[in-house]
């Protein structure tokens, strides 16, 4: 098969191993930079141009877009998709699971645990919100933040107050949270593949952080999930329509709690705790599914 991968840095090591996995199965791999991808919309024709070139004869595309990018590399994947393109995540199931506030309220809808989460736009509004949540200590993230930046631990009610109020002032998009305590600064990441969790990691904040993730000094190591948390974070998956789905879970005292689902996870901590070869499982997802024209959004070809 020709595989595409949809990148900004064919260096990243995500990027690296999809095509070092893809190879060593035989397929033809081929980087392409999301943003220099363009369109054009013709009737029962459409075609993506790639550095004057068009690129009309993959079999199947994997997404690897940035939140940065969200907007234009869904529609890129989209475009993808109307070609008849099998992709390891659909760009529907992506741009839900990116809206952080829609894919918790689909995540609630179905029942599965969470954090209690509030969401306001008056400041007159703010101290119910926190009492909403539990009151403090709570966490207030910003709802366009990744890799834990815009992520905050307000410790005190008044703190809390303090920082919705100035984030409400400068427009910004919020949602506040309760602290879950007993998790101790670590979260568990489920690596999902076509509704199985194929790998899973521990990852601890580094001391005097409650942020757990690797960019901010986090640490990874191998854990042995429950069939609780197992059973959460493939429904999680499922929920948003991922096929391919990091899905990020807190310990508690009532059970497993979804913090996140990620569309476009990284292989480098997932693989370095485990050992297992996550990219590996990914091509083989690909050779077992894709067929022409597989998606939600239809084209014409085919």
């Amino acid at each position: 098969m020709k595989i595409a991968i949809m990148s900004r840095n064919k260096n990243l090591y995500s990027t690296r191993r999809m095509v070092e996995a893809g190879e060593a199965a035989g397929h033809e791999m081929r980087v392409v930079d999301t943003l220099r991808c363009y369109m054009s919309m013709k009737s029962n024709d459409p075609e993506i141009h790639y550095r004057g070139e068009i690129l009309d004869d993959f079999d199947a595309v994997i997404p690897r877009i940035g939140a940065s990018i969200t907007f234009y590399g869904a529609a890129v994947l989209r475009q993808f998709e109307m070609m008849g393109v099998f992709p390891i995540n659909e760009s529907v199931a992506i741009t839900r699971s990116r809206d952080k506030l829609r894919s918790l309220q689909l995540l609630a809808r179905k029942g599965v645990g969470l954090p209690v989460t509030g969401f306001a736009n008056a400041p007159d509004d703010i101290p119910d919100l926190i009492s909403m949540v539990g009151g403090a200590p709570l966490v207030i993230k910003l709802l366009e933040g990744t890799q834990g930046i815009g992520v905050v631990l307000a410790e005190t009610r008044k703190a809390a107050e303090s920082v919705i109020e100035a984030f409400m002032g400068l427009s910004a998009n919020i949602m506040v949270q309760e602290y879950i305590k007993e998790a101790g600064g670590a979260d568990i990441r489920c690596f999902v593949v076509d509704g199985k969790v194929v790998a899973a990691m521990k990852r601890q904040a580094k001391e005097g952080e409650f942020r757990s993730n690797l960019h901010r000094g986090g640490s990874a190591a191998l854990i042995r999930i429950t069939p609780e948390e197992r059973a959460t974070a493939v429904n999680a998956a499922r929920i948003m329509g991922l096929n391919v789905a990091g899905v990020d879970i807190l310990r508690s005292n009532r059970g497993p709690l979804v913090m996140e689902v990620n569309s476009s996870p990284g292989l480098e901590g997932i693989e370095a705790a485990t050992g297992k070869d996550v990219a590996g499982l990914i091509i083989k997802f690909i050779e077992q599914n894709a067929r022409p024209n597989r998606t939600a959004t239809k084209g014409t070809r085919g």
